[in-house]
């Protein structure tokens, strides 16, 4: 905070910390999310591999039986597309490897994201001398 900087209230100092924080639990969901997703596909990749390619292949999302899942990323926001029509393991196979690699794209940005939003948070926090309840007891205890 520079000289010229309005003086801000304990409150104010608070509220960004804790939105702050909640930003980068968000950030942390999202990555275990993506993260569960990929683990998925490549479940998916290794049970199709082994079989025959003119096998027909099917997907349940949701309930729903569906063949594949198109994933698209853009500008860090991942659209989800279904298309329901019968496919062999030879044609799914590829899009579930694809997805794979648009998921393992999503999830290093994420992480990115995530360190960037970690740093950020710390660094206000040692700025303004901020304590979580778990660290006043923590030092109180010794």
């Amino acid at each position: 905070m520079s000289s010229t900087d309005p003086p801000i209230s304990q409150k104010e100092i608070v509220a960004t910390y804790r939105q702050l924080n909640s930003e980068l639990q968000s950030l942390i969901q999202q990555l275990t999310k993506a993260e569960m997703e990929r683990n998925e596909h490549c479940l998916v990749e290794e049970t199709l591999e082994p079989l025959d390619p003119d096998r027909r292949a099917f997907r349940l999302v949701g309930g729903v039986l569906r063949d594949i899942i198109y994933i698209m990323m853009k500008n860090g926001v991942v659209s989800f597309f279904y298309a329901q029509v019968e496919r062999t393991v030879r044609e799914v196979l590829p899009s579930v490897k694809e997805n794979r690699v648009n998921l393992d794209n999503l999830i290093k940005h994420i992480e990115e994201k995530t360190e960037t939003k970690r740093k950020e948070t710390f660094a206000w926090k040692a700025k303004y001398n901020i304590k979580t309840q778990e660290e006043i007891e923590a030092a109180q205890r010794q």
